[in-house]
């Protein structure tokens, strides 16, 4: 991960470490784009560190995770049938939280 910083009275991009703050005119990039990065012509590249790796997850991103296995755990809700505006609408199938709603002619 890598944090691109263009200064534009300089022409120059800069291709440093992740920026712990978001800042104008920086750009948060992925390991594979930061190491392709090329710049308009006429514009300087610095780069302030020769590779960019990609960090190990912290105890924030572990904690995200396990919120989302327990929280995918907990069962499906079951959603109430069509509301009342809609009489001649039945549900037909359901995949995850999408339903297929079959519209019964009048």
């Amino acid at each position: 991960m890598a944090t691109l910083t263009y200064v534009y009275a300089d022409s120059t991009a800069v291709l440093g470490p992740l920026a712990q703050h978001a800042e104008p005119h920086s750009y948060d990039l992925c390991s594979v784009h930061a190491e392709r990065l090329t710049a308009p012509r006429g514009w300087e590249v610095v780069r302030l560190q020769p590779e960019f790796a990609v960090p190990p997850p912290s105890k924030d991103d572990l904690s995200a995770l396990a919120e989302a296995v327990r929280e995918a755990g907990r069962g499906r809700r079951t959603d109430a049938a069509p509301s009342p505006a809609e009489p001649n609408v039945t549900e037909t199938a359901r995949r995850g939280h999408l339903r297929v709603l079959r519209a019964e002619p009048d």
